[in-house]
């Protein structure tokens, strides 16, 4: 009984909605437990999605910040 509420409460911290950890716990209660791991595993892909989407996001700024420092740096240079 305790791991079920275990499990609830680190999707519920692991981002998933109210909705998606209720879904799962109840396969999970029903005994479906090949089913609520192939939620688990489906809810982890998106996340992962939702990470390397960030990612490519901070990549992009961080080229932005690189370009603008150097630029910053060459104005100087020219005003030496």
């Amino acid at each position: 009984m305790e791991y079920e509420n275990a499990v609830k409460r680190n999707l519920l911290d692991a981002g998933c909605s109210n909705e998606s950890a209720d879904y799962v716990d109840r396969l999970y209660q029903a005994g479906r437990i090949s089913d609520a791991l192939h939620e688990m595993k489906v809810i982890r892909c998106d996340l992962m999605d939702e990470l390397h989407q960030s990612q490519r996001r901070v990549d992009c700024l961080d080229y932005l910040i690189r370009q603008t420092e150097k630029e910053m740096k060459m104005t100087r240079e020219r005003r030496l």
